[in-house]
């Protein structure tokens, strides 16, 4: 194997000084267009790489960002929402000079991926999926550029937030059940520790309010398909007890959940939709895996995450993106409602 390219040999080979090599490979402006077109020349033909420690010692910066997610990974790897997100995140990224690290922890009770932030491990981060609970996020946002993927239930003023519209969302599905003629429309929620989970229960309730109807039902759920499993048992229980009624149709915070409350409903006897109609949230790969294939509320996922990096990226470019960044969503009408 031949011995990596030195920028000393980049510099030689561009017929230029050596500094002049490391303005570029850092983004300077501050070099002519004949310079900056030999020096890239060159580092093509040599397959010069920078050494990228020797650029954080010398700049204190890692070119490395964060994407932090407070979530257990059976749920971060079992919900296609956060792969769809981070596609999004890694292909904003991979068009940028900076690499993506991903930081999972539940609570990070020990502080270790907080002092891994705080000691300078990233230039900024992402953070996605966080819960009222999670106070050690404050430590993260006090130590770098920070954008949040959905707003925080107790946030600041100065927040960075890429978002979609989960109140319209909700609304448009409820509006949805009732224009079908449903009456008696339960709600299965996300945790209500998230603020999208609490502005998608403010949305099933605004749209019924306007037709001047109250929820049938209200359980609470965790995005999770045994969570809408479970939600759907209990509503079953609930339809046994004297006087008990299944709903007629039913707004799910997720499609997980909604294919949790399809199934065990199917395996009940239940039909669906001719009993009752089903609507979930996000248009994720779940939506077309069941039977019926769900109608559901689209977020555009991958546009989030993409939106989530670009604002970051220019956050640490020195630019002033908008506070607040909100997506639209969109109602796909499948089989299920």
């Amino acid at each position: 194997m031949s011995a990596r390219a030195t920028i000393e040999e980049v510099a030689a080979a561009a017929g230029v000084s050596r500094s002049t090599v490391s303005r570029v490979v850092n983004g300077s402006t501050a070099v002519s267009p004949h310079a900056l077109a030999a020096v890239r020349d060159a580092i093509a033909r040599l397959g010069y790489v920078p050494n990228r420690a020797a650029r954080t010692l010398a700049t204190r910066q890692t070119h490395a960002i964060g994407l932090v997610v407070p979530e257990d990974t059976t749920r971060f790897f079992g919900d296609p929402f956060f792969a769809a997100v981070v596609a999004g995140i890694s292909d904003r990224i991979g068009r940028s000079e900076y690499i993506l690290n991903l930081l999972i922890a539940n609570d990070d009770a020990d502080g270790r991926m907080t002092g891994f932030v705080r000691n300078g491990g990233v230039d900024g981060a992402i953070i996605l999926s966080h819960h009222v609970s999670d106070q050690f996020i404050d430590a993260i946002v006090d130590a770098v550029p920070v954008v949040f993927g959905g707003r925080r239930s107790v946030g600041r003023d100065t927040d960075y937030v890429v978002d979609v519209d989960n109140i319209a969302g909700s609304r448009d599905a409820t509006r949805h059940l009732l224009d079908a003629g449903r009456t008696r429309i339960a709600a299965i929620t996300g945790p209500l520790s998230m603020a999208g989970a609490v502005d998608r229960l403010q949305g099933f309730g605004e749209a019924l309010a306007a037709a001047g109807r109250e929820p049938f039902a209200q359980l609470d759920g965790d995005y999770s398909e045994a969570g809408g499993a479970a939600a759907a048992r209990e509503l079953l229980a609930r339809a046994e007890q004297p006087g008990g009624a299944l709903p007629d149709g039913i707004v799910a915070a997720s499609d997980l959940m909604a294919r949790g409350a399809l199934q065990v409903l199917r395996g009940a006897g239940v039909r669906v939709p001719e009993q009752v109609a089903i609507v979930g949230f996000d248009d994720s790969s779940v939506a077309v895996s069941t039977d019926p294939p769900l109608t559901t509320i689209r977020q555009p996922m991958h546009a989030q995450g993409e939106a989530l990096a670009g604002v970051l990226l220019d956050l640490l470019g020195g630019a002033q993106p908008p506070r607040q960044t909100i997506l639209q969503t969109e109602l796909v009408v499948r089989g299920s409602a």
